[in-house]
Formats: C-alpha cells, sequence, structure tokens
C-alpha cells in the first residue's frame, strides 16, 4: 500500500469526498501542525513529589481534554483539583464543580469554585479513572468524570462542573485543594480536535 499526500495552501480546507452511495459524503479535516492532529496523547507523567502537574502549550484547536488516573494518590486527604489555563497560568477562581463520593457507608460530597473537584477520600486512596472536559462553546468548558479506588474496591467518584475561560485554552493543571503532594500513580491527558 502507498501513501497518500494532500497538499493544502495556508487557508481554506481539504475535503476528502467519499464515493456516492446514499448521497454526499464529506469529510473535512482541522487545520493544525501535529501528528495527527483529531486524537493525540501527550506523555504520561509519574505522580510522585509535586505538588502540582502541568500539561502545557496546548493547541488552540482542541475542544476535548481527557485526564486519565492510574493508582494516583495524595500525600494527605486533600481533594484533586483540575485547572484550565490561559496563557500558560492556570485559572483558580469562576469555576462551578461538584465531586460526589459514593461508599458503602453512603454519599459524601465537596464543591469548588477553584477548579473542577474529585473528592480523594483518605491519602492512601489510590484513584483510577478519567475526567473529560468538553469545550461547549467559545471559551467555556464543561467536565463530566468517573474515577474508582481500587485501594478499597467499595468508592465511586463523581464530578462534574463548568467554566467560562478568559481566553483560549492552552494548558491542564492536575493539583489539590490544599498543599498536598502527589505520592503514587500515573496521570496523563489525550486532547481532541
Amino acid at each position: 500500500m502507498s501513501s497518500v499526500i494532500i497538499s493544502g495552501d495556508t487557508s481554506g480546507a481539504i475535503t476528502v469526498s467519499a464515493p456516492l452511495v446514499a448521497g454526499t459524503n464529506t469529510l473535512t479535516l482541522q487545520a493544525a501542525t501535529a501528528t495527527s492532529s483529531v486524537n493525540i496523547l501527550a506523555t504520561a507523567v509519574t505522580s510522585t513529589s509535586s505538588a502540582a502537574i502541568d500539561f502545557t502549550a496546548l493547541p488552540s484547536w482542541i475542544k476535548r481534554i481527557t485526564i486519565m488516573f492510574s493508582g494516583v494518590s495524595l500525600s494527605a486527604s486533600a481533594n484533586f483539583l483540575i485547572q484550565l489555563g490561559v496563557s500558560g497560568t492556570p485559572e483558580t477562581s469562576g469555576y462551578t464543580s461538584v465531586g460526589n463520593v459514593t461508599t458503602a457507608a453512603g454519599v459524601a460530597q465537596a464543591t469548588s469554585t477553584a477548579g473542577f473537584i474529585i473528592y480523594a477520600g483518605t491519602a492512601s486512596y489510590l484513584q483510577n479513572g478519567a475526567v473529560r472536559l468538553h469545550n461547549i462553546t467559545g471559551n467555556t468548558w464543561v467536565a463530566d468524570g468517573v474515577l474508582c479506588n481500587t485501594t478499597t474496591q467499595n468508592y465511586t467518584a463523581f464530578v462534574a462542573g463548568s467554566k467560562a475561560l478568559a481566553g483560549v485554552a492552552n494548558m491542564v493543571r492536575i493539583t489539590s485543594t490544599s498543599t498536598d503532594t502527589f505520592d503514587a500513580g500515573t496521570i496523563n491527558i489525550l486532547y481532541e480536535g
């Protein structure tokens, strides 16, 4: 099989049309510079000994960011926060966010205006799952996600919220509601156009 390369100029769109079967089918590719401008997996970060993990220099065309957690915990009992940033600086206010946790004992809740909050429970709990951030319109983003704790096996955390940024998002920070540091696990992001 040979490669097909389509070169376009610096404006407009490149259109690939499928054969007519039941009408006209058109696929329009995004204008972006990347190996794949639709779906990009960042480099995973081992989450130990830092108070914040930043993924920076995100392209302006992204419409969805998925933050993935594998065995992640904090040094004390603070909750996790996810913050979006503009011009390389995280925005730390103006979020509407709720984090619920369901356990065998019942339901607990935390809220935050400083970021999208994930109820962490206890320092020793290892969080696994994903939170998705969706660009709903302009510079406004909404969040949803589910994580589980693999330490006790009876714990599910849910997160939802929204945030109107001051400009185009170009970074994501994962941190805590206190001065806790990460002490286990891996975090990565996947972003899409």
